[in-house]
C-alpha cells in the first residue's frame, strides 16, 4: 500500500489567519505534507492513493491542550457541583476505587473515538497509568503528549508517593522513543496536591528529559488558601518562588490572576491552556484570556476532562472561547474567532512543542481533517470564522493522522469503536453497583 496521499478539488484552510484556498490539492508522503496548492498544478496521481475531495473544506486537524482521557468513565457521574465538592466528594474516591490500567487504556480509547470523530487529531493528556493513555491513544492512531500525573498521596499505579517521581521517570524512558505519535511528559496535579519539594523535583524531571512540564493553576478562588508550603501570595506567585516558571511550563485554567500573576507569566514564558466549558461548569470563572494575549503571553485551549465538561468537541469549546470573552469584557470584539481557531491549533502546538502541528504547509505532519461544506448551517461559507461560530465535530467527513486514514465517511478505520464502547459499558456497571450519580440537590439518582 503506498504511503502517499493526493487530496484533490478541496478548499483549503492552511492556518487560521490564511485565506481560503479554492480548487486546491494537497499531497502528503509518509506523514508529512510533500505539495500544496490550486488544482491548475496538481501534481501526477500516479501511484498514489486519490481522495477526492469536492464540495470538502480542507483544513488542519484540531488540537486539544489540555484533557484526562481516562475520565470517560465518570462523565456524569457527579454533575452541578462546584470544584472542590466535585473533585474531593466524588472524583478522588471513584478514582481510588476503579482506576486500574484496563479502566484506563480502554475509556482512554473511548475519548480518542470521540476526540477523532469530531476532528482531534492531537491531546495533550494527564492522567496516572500513562502507559494505558499511550497505548490507547497509539492503537487509536491519535497523536498524544502523554503527562504522567504526580500528587502527594496514594494514586492509581503509585500507592508509595515517595516514588512519584520515580515512577514518572520509568514512563518517559518507556516512551521517549517508543512511537511517533506519543510524546510522554510530566503532570504535576496541581499546587495544592504537591509539595514545593515534590513539584521541584517534578519540573526538575521534565527538564532533564527535555518533556513538557504540566501544572493545574489557579483554577479556583480558593485556591491560594490551599496551597501546601506556600511561597508566595498567589498559585503564580509561589511556582516563580520555586523557579518553575519558565517556557516548558503549561499552565492549566489560569482563571483566577491579577495584573502581577499576568506579569509574572509573561515575563517568564510560561504558557496557559484554557478551558472555558470546564471553568463555567464548575463556576470556577473565566480565564482573562484577551489581557493575555494583549501580554504576549502564550495560550492554548483545552476541553479538560469530560467528567468536568461533558464533551471532547473542540469545535464546541472554540465557540465557548470566543464568546464567554465578549460576554466577560461586554466587547463584542474582545477574542475573534481566528484567534480561538489559531488557540486550538498552532497555538496549542507550540505550547505543546510541536510546531510541525496546526497548519497546512509543506513539511508539516499530515495531521488533515476533511469537513463536509454541504451542511444547511455551514452553507453559505464565506469564510473560517463559520467554524467557530457554527461549526460541529459532527461536520467532520475524514480525519488523516500522520499522513494515515483514521476515519473516512465519519467511520474509525484504526479500531473497533463497538468492542471499546462494550467494554467501558463493563466497567460502568461496576462504577454504578457502587456509586449512583447526584444531581442537583445532592441527592442520588434513581435509576
Amino acid at each position: 500500500m503506498t504511503d502517499t496521499l493526493l487530496i484533490t478539488n478541496c478548499t483549503i484552510l492552511a492556518e487560521a489567519a490564511s485565506s481560503l484556498t479554492a480548487n486546491g490539492f494537497l499531497k502528503a508522503a509518509g506523514g508529512v505534507i510533500s505539495d500544496i496548492g490550486n488544482m491548475s498544478r496538481m501534481p501526477s496521481a500516479e501511484g498514489v492513493m486519490v481522495i477526492d475531495a469536492r464540495g470538502k473544506l480542507l483544513m488542519p486537524g484540531l488540537i486539544n491542550g489540555h484533557n484526562h482521557c481516562a475520565m470517560t468513565l465518570f462523565r456524569g457521574l457527579a454533575d452541578d457541583l462546584e470544584l472542590a465538592a466535585w473533585l474531593h466528594d466524588h472524583i478522588f474516591p471513584a478514582e481510588a476505587t476503579h482506576v486500574n490500567p484496563d479502566m484506563v487504556y480502554w475509556c482512554s480509547k473511548l475519548a480518542a473515538a470521540e476526540m477523532l470523530l469530531s476532528g482531534t487529531t492531537t491531546v495533550a493528556d494527564g492522567y496516572f497509568y500513562a502507559d494505558s493513555v499511550a497505548g490507547a491513544c497509539r492503537d487509536a492512531g491519535l497523536r498524544a503528549v502523554v503527562g504522567h500525573g504526580i500528587i502527594d498521596f496514594p494514586a492509581p499505579g503509585v500507592p508509595d508517593p515517595a516514588r512519584n517521581v520515580e515512577t514518572v521517570e520509568r514512563f518517559i524512558d518507556a516512551w521517549a522513543e517508543r512511537d511517533p505519535l506519543i510524546t510522554p511528559a510530566v503532570f504535576a496535579h496541581s499546587p495544592y496536591t504537591c509539595s514545593p519539594a515534590t513539584l521541584i523535583r517534578a519540573k526538575n524531571l521534565a527538564d532533564r528529559h527535555k518533556v513538557r512540564f504540566f501544572i493545574h493553576l489557579a483554577e479556583s478562588r480558593q485556591e491560594s488558601g490551599m496551597l501546601i508550603d506556600p511561597r508566595g501570595t498567589s498559585p503564580v506567585r509561589h511556582l516563580r518562588a520555586l523557579g518553575l516558571l519558565d517556557p516548558n511550563t503549561v499552565c492549566a485554567h489560569s482563571v483566577w490572576l491579577d495584573d502581577e500573576d499576568l506579569d509574572i507569566l509573561a515575563a517568564t514564558g510560561a504558557h496557559v491552556v484554557t478551558c472555558p466549558q470546564s471553568n463555567l461548569k464548575l463556576a470556577s470563572g473565566t480565564a482573562r484570556v484577551g489581557d493575555m494575549l494583549a501580554r504576549g503571553i502564550h495560550v492554548g485551549l483545552g476541553t479538560d476532562g469530560c467528567a468536568s465538561n461533558n464533551s471532547l468537541d473542540m469545535f464546541r469549546e472554540m465557540a465557548m472561547l470566543a464568546k464567554i470573552q465578549k460576554l466577560q469584557t461586554l466587547d463584542a470584539t474582545a477574542l475573534p474567532a481566528r484567534q480561538a481557531l489559531t488557540c486550538a491549533t498552532t497555538g496549542n502546538a507550540a505550547l505543546l512543542g510541536l510546531p510541525r502541528l496546526g497548519k497546512l504547509a509543506v513539511g508539516c505532519r499530515a495531521d488533515l481533517l476533511l469537513l463536509d461544506l454541504q451542511a444547511p448551517h455551514l452553507t453559505p461559507f464565506y469564510n473560517q470564522d463559520l467554524l467557530v461560530y457554527a461549526g460541529k465535530g459532527s461536520d467532520v467527513h475524514t480525519v488523516i493522522v500522520d499522513g494515515r486514514i483514521v476515519v473516512q465517511d465519519r467511520k474509525l478505520l484504526a479500531f473497533d469503536l463497538e468492542e471499546t464502547l462494550s467494554e467501558v459499558e463493563k466497567i460502568a456497571r461496576v462504577l454504578q453497583r457502587n456509586t449512583q450519580p447526584t444531581n442537583t440537590r445532592g441527592q442520588k439518582n434513581v435509576n
